[in-house]
């Protein structure tokens, strides 16, 4: 691929900007292992307080994150709920089961991107039968391939969660996406769930880094297998520092992402060839004949427009380092290619 000059491959490409990186160089620091960071525990602290819940550990990856929620809130040969698309059950290279040696009960998710909700209650397996590996928790993502789940949604499966005694885990690597379209707050929006995984590297435009939020014992626990996983890190605080820059100057400016991921789908909606839906948030799907949409990827690529799919599915993501140039230049592309 030649020299990407609009990069719509993923949120994760952005870049911290020059008062990111001033805050970073600023930042004081400690070992955050001894617990003595300042700009750690003032991340944790803020983030949980964000979420109006009672503790955040910050670690290295969203990956990591989800898969703390899902260890401290299962033993091994107990079980989550998942959707069959999930991140934390495809993406994340089975680390569950690998690591945490927890089994994952995946569930079909329908158009909208939802699990039905009668399937995630047929699927719990109570305690008292030896055949069956016990179900602990139920995970939802939100936004879920940039789509918006609604807060009823959510709170009709924290109502079934709460039925059967199990815990609640929200992957909302891009929770701030979600709250930005739904106009909440993040704690509202984040209420029904005993843990929340938010990622800081995506959308907000830090380098590294996500904080898994919740409640006291399982952050507790979070924290020891973070150590276990190889997650302690010592002067962490210019990493912390970048988080908390995005938290405080970048979550206000998602709508502007939101606004260019539509006008790109205005763009590209006027080539019959190509079958897409407004998107909700940042995430643009768009759909063509395989051969079309693979020559098409092919033909963005050679002319620097960065993106991402196969087989005629195609991802376009907006960011922070996306401008209105940028979707000019990959519009105007599109359609010479079409022309």
């Amino acid at each position: 691929m030649n020299s990407i000059r609009h990069d719509f491959r993923s949120d994760t490409v952005t870049r911290p900007s020059q008062g990111m990186r001033a805050a970073m160089a600023a930042a004081e620091v400690g070992d955050d292992v001894f617990g003595d960071d300042p700009t750690v525990n003032l991340l944790e602290q803020k983030m949980a307080g964000l979420l109006n819940k009672e503790a955040a550990i910050f670690v290295p990856s969203g990956t990591m994150s989800n898969l703390l929620a899902l260890m401290s809130h299962c033993g091994r040969g107990e079980e989550f709920i998942a959707g069959q698309n999930a991140h934390l059950y495809k993406y994340e290279a089975g680390g569950a089961a690998v690591l945490g040696s927890i089994q994952p009960q995946p569930i079909a998710h329908r158009a909208d991107g939802t699990m039905n909700p009668r399937e995630i209650e047929a699927a719990i397996k109570a305690p008292g039968d030896s055949h069956f590996a016990v179900t602990r928790v139920i995970a939802l993502e939100n936004t879920f391939g940039g789509r918006v789940l609604t807060v009823d949604y959510m709170d009709e499966v924290a109502g079934i969660a709460r039925k059967h005694g199990l815990g609640l885990h929200l992957d909302g690597a891009r929770a701030f996406n979600a709250v930005t379209q739904l106009g909440l707050g993040i704690a509202e929006f984040s209420a029904p769930f005993d843990t929340v995984s938010i990622c800081l590297s995506k959308g907000l435009g830090a380098p590294v880094g996500s904080v898994l939020v919740g409640r006291k014992d399982l952050i507790d626990t979070a924290r020891r297998h973070r150590k276990m996983l190889g997650g302690g890190m010592r002067q962490a605080g210019m990493l912390a520092a970048a988080g908390l820059y995005a938290i405080e100057n970048n979550v206000v400016r998602l709508a502007e992402d939101h606004r260019r991921a539509k006008r790109l789908a205005e763009g590209l909606a006027g080539h019959k060839a190509l079958k897409l839906t407004m998107p909700d948030t940042n995430i643009l799907w768009v759909e063509a004949e395989p051969e079309l949409g693979d020559r098409l990827s092919h033909y963005l690529g050679e002319n620097g427009v960065g993106i991402t799919g196969r087989y005629g599915q195609q991802r376009w993501v907006t960011h922070l380092d996306v401008t209105d140039e940028d979707i000019d230049g990959a519009l105007a592309l599109v359609d010479r290619f079409f022309a």
